[in-house]
């Protein structure tokens, strides 16, 4: 991979990413911003892709499991899911219940947004190319250069960093922060559900309690970042206003708060007059008709 170029090959788990080249960013030698210690590879950080990844994945699908199977089976809550959802027949044999589909929409949706979380942050980070704090303490510039020794020189010359290249690519990634986007916008999907689904008298304190342990989760992630030089700030509050902006979407556009698909009744569509007998229509008296019943009763009573 050269250095020498203005970009560098970037690659990514997501699949149209993985030949897409980082934008290279200039900055100053003497940018204390950017020389923060090298806080290690990810997998020596407190939270590890792993670990955050799994996270991530488990906690909004158990909680809609969890949820959406203790409504089923509660008699209050069972009879409404099942007013609000249609059973779709796949089959003479095979059909999906109102639970199974809450389920599976739910949850497809959910998976659908953390990736598009991901696809986003990825090519944030591709198009601004925004360096680590810790940039300039991987990168090594030769300071002995001309560029380094010029007081307040910008550089933009990828050749006067003399570290490993890998890293120097990775540092050079910071720009909306992924970790913040996608534990934010699990929180806020999850806490959603919560909050839109389990209406229980019983879940007053519990529902509070758990939506605010979620979010705080992904707050602290999002700190913890920040602690270990890996983010800036601002990198931090993209990653939190994206993250936010793709669950709200998907929780009031896609899955309407959690609600069921039925719409109001339609109305039934008046029967075809062709296929109608004519003995089967009212018959409507004419006015004349009307007249000359009266005249015969009139003539009728004078003749008595």
């Amino acid at each position: 991979m050269a250095v020498g170029n203005n970009t560098q090959r970037s690659y990514s788990i997501i699949p149209c990413f993985i030949f897409v080249e980082v934008h290279i960013q200039g900055f100053f030698c003497q940018d204390g911003d950017l020389m923060k210690p090298y806080p290690g590879t990810e997998e020596e950080s407190f939270i590890t892709p792993l670990v955050l990844y799994c996270v991530l994945a488990a906690t909004p699908t158990a909680i809609i499991f969890i949820g959406e199977i203790s409504m089923y089976f509660i008699k209050s809550t069972r009879e409404s899911l099942i007013a609000q959802e249609k059973t779709i027949l796949t089959g003479e044999c095979c059909y999906l219940n109102p639970l199974l589909r809450r389920i599976i929409r739910f949850v497809g949706v959910f998976a659908f947004g953390l990736f598009a979380t991901d696809i986003f942050v990825n090519a944030g980070q591709v198009v601004t190319g925004h360096l680590t704090p810790y940039f300039l303490t991987v990168c090594k510039p030769n300071y002995t250069s001309t560029d380094c020794r010029a007081h307040h020189q910008f550089i933009n010359n990828g050749n006067i960093c003399t570290g490993d290249l890998e890293v120097i690519e990775k540092a050079r990634r910071s720009f909306p922060s992924k970790h913040a986007a996608l534990s934010v916008y699990s929180a806020l999907y999850a806490t959603m559900y919560i909050t839109s689904t389990i209406k229980t008298k019983s879940s007053r304190l519990a529902k509070p309690v758990l939506c605010l342990g979620t979010l705080c989760m992904a707050f602290l992630t999002g700190l913890n970042r920040v602690s270990e030089y890996r983010n800036h700030c601002s990198d931090v509050i993209a990653g939190f206003i994206l993250g936010t902006a793709v669950a709200l979407f998907l929780g009031m556009c896609v899955v309407h708060n959690f609600k069921g698909t039925q719409g109001s009744p339609s109305k039934p569509k008046p029967e075809d007059p062709r296929g109608v007998p004519l003995m089967a229509f009212p018959r409507i008296e004419s006015p004349l008709e009307t007249l000359s019943a009266q005249n015969h009763s009139a003539s009728m009573t004078e003749v008595t």
